[in-house]
């Protein structure tokens, strides 16, 4: 699915990812359950307000988009089984797939899409991907299996855009979708039904068995939050945990073993966001560019990539996918300086007047507090580093470690914040307004750090507004530099993608988008279930 959300573990996405394969084997057979466990629980189960990596990879089982993409990262039709664009890119039309039916057995029809367009673009919904929906200028539906839509202006991410999970209206359609017990017991078109959710546990679904792509072959997804890496590791060491995201030091060195080698298959691909430290820019502190940048000087990123990637992760400089044409590698990573960053600190009015080895403002000290989520070691001891750094340079960190739910809930929402060390997961096109543009700061926005500069804010205007390739990489790589140059986050690193998936399940492959785009064709024989 064509979406940003806030990464807190290079997890497998599964999200609007299924591609129908044949499964060809004699072996192949319904039955078993998969259990895959997360470091943190989902927060809600309305799609549109769904912002986080475990309540998407939730919805992306039990939702489908009007398009996704395919194993190559090319969009195909999902809900839509055909599309025109037209009239110079300000059209689309599409044409929805019938027979299919919402988990309740009412049909799918474009009503549903409109309802889900309307409530995208509400403002009284609190959805941070409205940004994509109010370049819109009508949607219409003349019957019940064609949506027009006709855009203010071309729109470049328009057609991925659609890859945004619909909603049912007939469920829907008198409620508060911010205040609403279809949250914790949704109804979607997906390969998945939801059936239970023990809150801070474990999250149930059930195959869909008339699911239009066909049955899925594994009955059951069981989605179990255990909030910290090694325990995890523990699961998967006595076959508690089926699929599992390992961390560097486990991929390289703890799971080379017989026992590993025996139950298990290994998998590695580059990352599809990056990790950050951002600020709040509304903080005094860090109000000035020159404070930033030099706190970017004084930070070591190429040690910390060293020292916990084990050479599975590389530095970042800016707001794309270091494997995108958007890419600007022109932006080099600024090197470690400690002298240019205390240079820079003093010009900002920081300096260490009493000589006991911390930095001053007048009567202010130069302390903040650092939060991160729990459960997530790479994080955890990347903040433990920073600080290290940052102390070598006069500034005093505390490290503050939160459970997800509340760090998002609690901190992040309501801008009660410092400093918070998190990542992104990005959508395949680099368009990133909802992240970057001034207007998208409200509370459950992307943008809640405060950033604000009229030049990205009108460059990303015009690198929507541009089909041609060339010309719209020239607007990305200039928004790249000027990213980097203010400072807003400390662009720290990408690392690998590394899945680990018990060898009972049979049809996974690696493909550019990851493994789990043919999800409903993993099977396990039936000599090998484990769950009835």
């Amino acid at each position: 699915m064509n979406i940003k959300i806030p990464l807190i573990l290079l997890a497998v996405s599964f999200f609007c990812s299924t591609e129908a394969l044949p499964a060809e084997d004699p072996d192949a057979s319904y039955g078993d359950a998969i259990v895959v466990s997360s470091i943190a629980d989902a927060r809600t189960l309305v799609p549109i307000l769904s912002s986080d990596a475990s309540s998407s990879d939730i919805c992306g089982m039990v939702f489908n988009g009007l398009v996704k993409y395919d194993k190559d990262i090319n969009l195909i039709g999902d809900l839509a089984e055909s599309w025109e664009i037209l009239d110079d890119g300000t059209v689309i039309v599409f044409h929805i797939r019938r027979g299919v039916k919402w988990h309740d057995g009412a049909p799918f029809t474009s009503k549903d899409v409109e309802f889900t367009y309307r409530k995208l673009t509400d403002p009284n919904v609190r959805t941070p991907y409205s940004g994509d929906f109010d370049r819109i200028l009508k949607l219409e539906t003349p019957d019940e299996f064609t949506v027009k839509v006709t855009y203010k202006e071309p729109f470049v991410p328009g057609l991925s855009s659609w890859g945004m999970w619909i909603m049912p209206e007939h469920i829907l359609r008198d409620q508060d979708l911010n205040n609403t017990a279809f949250s914790r017991n949704p109804v979607g078109t997906g390969p998945y039904k939801f059936k239970s959710w023990r809150t801070g546990e474990k999250i149930e679904l059930v195959s869909n068995h008339d699911y239009f792509e066909g049955r899925p072959y594994i009955d059951r997804y069981i989605y179990r939050v255990i909030p910290d890496d090694a325990t995890i590791f523990l699961e998967l060491q006595t076959l508690g945990v089926d699929l599992a995201t390992l961390s560097p030091l486990q991929y390289t060195r703890q799971t080379e073993n017989n026992f590993f080698k025996k139950h298990y298959k290994k998998f590695k691909y580059p990352s599809f966001g990056f990790t950050y430290m951002a600020y709040n820019l509304s903080d005094p502190k860090f109000s000035d560019v020159r404070v930033r940048q030099a706190m970017n000087y004084a930070v070591n990123k190429q040690e910390i990539v060293d020292t916990i990637f084990f050479g599975l992760g590389r530095v970042t400089t800016g707001p794309y996918m270091m494997d995108s044409w958007a890419y600007n590698s022109d932006v080099r990573p600024a090197p470690y300086d400690l002298t240019r960053a205390k240079a820079l600190l003093a010009d900002a009015g920081w300096v260490d007047a009493d000589m006991d080895g911390w930095l001053e403002k007048g009567a202010d000290e130069f302390e903040f507090t650092l939060i991160v989520n729990q459960g997530n070691a790479e994080r955890q001891r990347t903040a433990e580093m920073i600080q290290r750094y940052l102390k070598y340079a006069g500034i005093r960190m505390k490290i503050r470690v939160l459970e997800w739910s509340a760090l998002i809930n609690e901190f992040i929402d309501k801008k009660r914040f410092e400093a918070v060390l998190m990542g992104w997961f990005l959508a395949r096109d680099p368009d990133n307004y909802d992240i970057w543009h001034s207007s998208k700061t409200r509370a459950g926005e992307f943008n809640f750090i405060g950033y604000n500069n009229p030049d990205v804010d009108r460059l990303l205007g015009e690198g929507r507004r541009t089909f041609d390739q060339p010309r719209r990489e020239k607007i990305y790589h200039r928004i790249h530099e000027i990213i980097y140059e203010d400072q807003p986050y400390m662009f720290l690193y990408s690392g690998e993608t590394l899945p680990i998936v018990s060898k009972r399940f049979k049809n996974v492959e690696a493909s550019p988008i990851g493994i789990g785009y043919n999800f409903i064709k993993w099977y396990v024989p039936k000599p090998e279930q484990r769950y009835r």
